[in-house]
């Protein structure tokens, strides 16, 4: 069965560094577009960054300058590293992906458990 793993959330000060991971597990052959989006309290789910299998990124304006992201295709995992942290960026973090080729059927648009982030002193 396929699915994604996130790992790396916690409670953080403000102006700390958290980095997050997701490992896709399962037999898996390829995967596409892979992400992190965040959802606070009584906010929508929102992108924080994106990178495609050719390593091209995509950053929300809010973290630009603040959070790196990054994956490795061997691993099947993508990173997100969190520096500067603010009280604003507290919220559970999910990881995407948008599709996978595995030994059965593709799937699409696939989400992680989540895990929490908490900023504050």
């Amino acid at each position: 069965q396929v699915q994604l793993v996130e790992s790396g959330g916690g409670l953080v000060q403000p102006g700390g560094s958290l980095r997050l991971s997701c490992a896709a597990s399962g037999i898996i052959f390829s995967i596409g577009s892979m992400g992190w989006y965040r959802q606070a309290p009584e906010n929508q789910r929102e992108l924080v960054a994106d990178i495609t299998r050719g390593d091209s990124t995509n950053y929300a304006d809010s973290v630009k300058g603040r959070f790196t992201i990054s994956r490795d295709n061997a691993k099947n995992t993508v990173y997100l590293q969190m520096n500067s942290l603010k009280p604003e960026d507290t919220a559970v973090y999910y990881c995407h992906v948008d599709r996978m080729t595995t030994n059965r059927e593709p799937l699409y648009d696939v989400w992680g458990q989540g895990t929490q982030v908490t900023v504050s002193s």
